[in-house]
């Protein structure tokens, strides 16, 4: 490459970062807590060696490309993202209640997007079904 174009390739990266940095101001690397009132929220689906399937192919579409495949956190997204994305196969994630992961599905925060109007309650049951699955499959 010659000093014209690393230029023109510095100052458009520039212009991105200065463009993106107040989306991901507030999300700084914190412990994200689902208040005390999600512990509560219950699943409709009853766990058994088949009920992570149905959340599977949601998984695939929707979270996989951040999550990662195995659920680690390292999909291809994710190096864009601050913060990265979590290892749902941690046991800070899978120490919390299904109503917490439920309520984080529900309610997103940036980067993570919210999924309550993307798909209904039992569709995202049915991802906390596999999130849980991640976990005893890896």
């Amino acid at each position: 490459m010659n000093k014209r174009t690393l230029m023109v390739a510095a100052i458009i990266l520039g212009a991105c970062l200065l463009f993106f940095q107040p989306i991901f101001a507030n999300a700084l690397p914190e412990d994200w807590v689902a208040p005390a009132s999600a512990d509560s929220l219950q699943s409709p689906i009853k766990s058994n060696s088949d009920s992570w399937m149905p959340g599977e192919a949601i998984y695939k579409t929707a979270c996989g490309v951040c999550h990662g495949v195995s659920g680690f956190g390292d999909g291809i997204a994710a190096v864009a993202l601050n913060p990265r994305p979590a290892d749902l196969t941690s046991k800070v994630v899978q120490d919390q209640s299904d109503g917490a992961l439920f309520w984080k599905l529900t309610t997103g925060k940036t980067p993570m997007a919210s999924y309550k109007d993307v798909y209904t309650d039992q569709q995202r049951w049915e991802l906390v079904e596999y999130i849980r699955n991640l976990e005893k499959k890896d």
